[in-house]
């Protein structure tokens, strides 16, 4: 069987594979070195002790799109997803060396959206600076992809995913309703350059940083799928498959 064989069927089986090499070392260094000129202080980003965020990443610092979406990432979504998907989704977040920042178990279940509109199967309406965000339809859901470009090597010591394999064939499934005696846990251990493929409703958490090593990661999700009518993405990328 081959290698990539091999990602795409524990993709789908899993939900999650890990490919190496998606970004070269100079690539890296050409990412972090454009994400440290960035003004810090912009009233859009969100700055923490904790945490430093950008939502709508791609559309917030645009001379980095070209970076990120390079040839192997481009690549990757035509023989992994499909030929028809587009990027709906782009956040940065960096959990500096002394962060204690840490995420329960949880499925992905928001999207970003450009208005607010009451729609049957679209429900738990949120605002966050002036983004609004919704649960879809489960098959708009279940048709997603995560992708997370990790800009330094993660392990269980700095905040690397924990997900439950194949929880994301389950439908919506609440964290308090975990079965530990059937369910396992595995840590995603990530090497820098490398990027991470998930289902959005793979339950996954991370802990706290133990280890004083920083964790950069680029999360980038994507769907082919047109939302109700009126209703449309907010942030909808299509060049990733030229």
């Amino acid at each position: 069987m081959s290698i990539e064989l091999n990602h795409k069927l524990e993709l789908q089986k899993q939900g999650f594979t890990t490919i190496p090499n998606i970004y070269s070392s100079k690539e890296i260094d050409e990412l972090i070195k454009m994400l440290k000129s960035l003004d810090t202080e912009n009233s859009n980003f969100r700055k923490t002790k904790e945490l430093f965020a950008i939502r709508q990443f791609l559309k917030e610092v645009p001379k980095i799109q070209n970076l990120v979406l390079n040839h192997n990432l481009k690549k990757l979504v035509r023989e992994y997803f499909g030929e028809d998907f587009f990027l709906v989704k782009s956040i940065y977040f960096d959990k500096p060396p002394t962060s204690n920042w840490f995420v329960s178990y949880h499925q992905d279940l928001s999207i970003s959206v450009n208005k607010k509109e009451i729609i049957p199967e679209y429900t738990n309406w949120t605002v966050k600076k002036h983004q609004f965000g919704v649960q879809p339809p489960l098959e708009v859901l279940k048709n997603m992809y995560t992708i997370r470009i990790h800009l330094d090597e993660t392990n269980e010591h700095n905040g690397a995913l924990k997900v439950i394999p194949e929880s994301h064939t389950k439908g919506i499934y609440r964290p308090e309703t975990i079965n530990w005696n059937v369910e396992k846990e595995v840590v995603c251990n990530v090497p820098k350059g490398a990027a991470m493929l998930m289902k959005p409703l793979l339950l996954h958490s991370s802990s706290r940083t133990t280890n004083h090593q920083r964790r950069r990661v680029i999360h980038l999700e994507f769907s082919n799928k047109e939302l109700a009518k009126d209703l449309n993405w907010a942030e909808r990328i299509d060049y990733c498959k030229t």
